[in-house]
């Protein structure tokens, strides 16, 4: 392999956000570099800067954590949701398909209806009912055709980190000044440590270079599940507070412009195929993650 290949092995877009960042601290642990790309260095809707980039680095793996994540604003603003999640991801996938890169592709659990009562399987097919849902499932459509030997759509969902805003964190602020607290308690799902993920994908992106990972869909979410009234709980009992005084109400009563699934929880049979395991349970990644989560808690000056 030459020094210049060698140099650029991984590059990931979307490094600036809550997985990008661990993504980032993950891969420095590994023998090769990697190069980062947040929004601001990169855009993955400009074909030509994209396949000018890609084919000066020649990198061996790309990952694209680069998204529209506001759920709500793409029911207003699809077309512009759409140019990231979707047209953005046949973006990379082109780009990489003419250097011979492995592209990784972040999508999401919104991509199915959520009306299942039993673990999405990796080929069930997708059935958005929200506009962010159908701009990431065209993206995964553009990833799978565009590279059917070397594209891999990783699906994942109700993340949490140190990186970037997330419920867990809200869970932190409000114990500190409510005394009581009404999640929702008719969706379920399964929380997911951007840790836990970002390691995935680094295995998953070394297997898929060693051609030991089919390519395709895997699912990156935790073993387990819970509600987000269950999350909270969780979150009141780990600081020491009273999980009693979370109550449980439903998603009538916190009504949002973007629908969202009621049942968002994932089968991980894929990843045996790649000789990686998948992720532990919720709740020990999250008792792990906590005193991380909390110390970088700031609360709100008044």
């Amino acid at each position: 392999m030459s020094t210049t290949r060698r140099r650029h092995g991984w590059l990931v877009t979307g490094s600036g956000g809550m997985l990008g960042q661990d993504l980032i601290a993950r891969l420095r642990t590994e023998d090769e570099p990697v190069t980062a790309f947040d929004r601001s260095s990169l855009d993955i809707t400009d074909s030509l800067t994209v396949h000018s980039v890609l084919a000066a680095l020649r990198p061996a793996i790309v990952v694209n954590a680069a998204a529209w994540t506001s759920v709500d604003a793409a029911e207003a603003h699809e077309e512009q949701a759409l140019a990231v999640n979707g047209d953005g991801a046949g973006v990379l996938a082109r780009a990489c398909r003419d250097i011979g890169a492995v592209l990784l592709h972040v999508s999401s659990d919104y991509v199915f209806s959520g009306d299942a009562c039993t673990p999405y399987a990796e080929d069930t097919p997708v059935a958005p009912r929200s506009a962010y849902g159908r701009t990431k499932a065209a993206g995964e459509r553009a990833v799978l055709s565009e590279l059917p030997d070397t594209g891999y759509v990783v699906r994942t969902g109700w993340l949490y980190g140190t990186g970037g805003g997330n419920f867990v964190r809200t869970m932190i602020d409000l114990e500190a000044v409510r005394d009581l607290v009404d999640v929702v308690n008719d969706q379920r799902g399964q929380p997911t440590w951007t840790v836990d993920l970002a390691d995935r994908l680094v295995r998953l992106g070394a297997a898929a270079k060693a051609r030991t990972a089919p390519s395709g869909v895997y699912h990156g979410t935790s073993s387990g599940e819970t509600t987000w009234y269950g999350l909270a709980r969780e979150v009141f009992a780990l600081l020491g507070a009273d999980p009693e005084r979370v109550r449980p109400t439903t998603s009538e009563a916190f009504r949002r412009p973007a629908h969202r699934p009621a049942y968002s929880v994932l089968g991980h049979e894929r990843w045996r195929t790649a000789g990686v395991p998948s992720i532990r349970h919720w709740r020990t990644a999250l008792a792990e993650a906590f005193p991380a989560l909390r110390q970088s808690h700031v609360p709100e000056q008044s």
